[in-house]
């Protein structure tokens, strides 16, 4: 495992395509941006899904409350 230690607004890079935005810090808590290509699945470490389960999700309806899809409103740089 390689631990590092980063502030607001660096980055860490994995590989070509992968890149980690430290968005914010404070009270023991971090805010992390992930870019990622489309074919790759990023999940937060507690989910475990079976097989089939990450087809569901990705059908599902992952708005925000004014109907437009998350990615579009949560994009690293874009308000």
């Amino acid at each position: 495992m390689l631990v590092l230690t980063r502030k607001r607004m660096e980055t860490i890079r994995i590989g070509e395509d992968i890149m980690i935005h430290v968005i914010e810090t404070g009270r023991g808590r971090v805010k992390l941006g992930i870019e990622a290509p489309a074919h790759l699945r990023v999940l937060r470490g507690e989910f475990e899904l079976g097989e089939n389960a990450f087809e569901e999700l990705a059908d599902a309806s992952f708005c925000t409350s004014d109907g437009r899809p998350w990615e579009s409103v949560h994009e690293f740089g874009n308000n």
